[in-house]
């Protein structure tokens, strides 16, 4: 008798945390960015382009170029300019943003190889950053290069 009851409680117990969306791998899960609101500011990790998407077709349909100085972010709008400055040594660039990184590419941004050279990192791959949206003296958020 005590067997059965014992049964019927695991049984219980599984049913319970099915019912409640249990999910064991809840607290290990990598930042989505596509999901965090968009803020004047943040920091993350930054990367760059590898050299196989050059002559590719960004998400806002240009052609990506190592050489312009563009970025990929997921939430900013396209156009949005921002400043991207590299945490460890103070060097930051202004870049446009007209690309989105993959949905399970847990960095900040990517940048092209030539914003990787003015912020100092063009060899080590990736770095911490802080992306700040650049303004107009208005308050609007500066949208194209003058």
């Amino acid at each position: 008798m005590a067997l059965l009851h014992h049964h019927n409680l695991r049984l219980l117990l599984l049913i319970l945390l099915l019912v409640l969306g249990f999910n064991s791998s809840r607290g290990q899960q990598k930042p989505n960015y596509r999901k965090v609101a968009v803020v004047d500011s943040a920091e993350g990790v930054a990367s760059f382009y590898a050299d196989k998407f050059v002559g590719r077709t960004t998400a806002n349909g240009e052609v990506f170029s190592q050489s312009k100085l563009t970025c990929a972010h997921n939430t900013l709008p396209f156009g949005t300019m921002v400043r991207v400055t590299n945490i460890k040594n103070g060097q930051s660039v202004v870049l446009r943003v007209n690309d989105r990184l993959h949905h399970r590419n847990p960095r900040l941004v990517d940048v092209s190889r030539a914003a990787a050279k003015r912020l100092g990192f063009n060899r080590s791959g990736i770095i911490r950053v802080r992306v700040e949206v650049v303004r107009s003296d208005s308050g609007a958020v500066a949208s194209k290069i003058q």
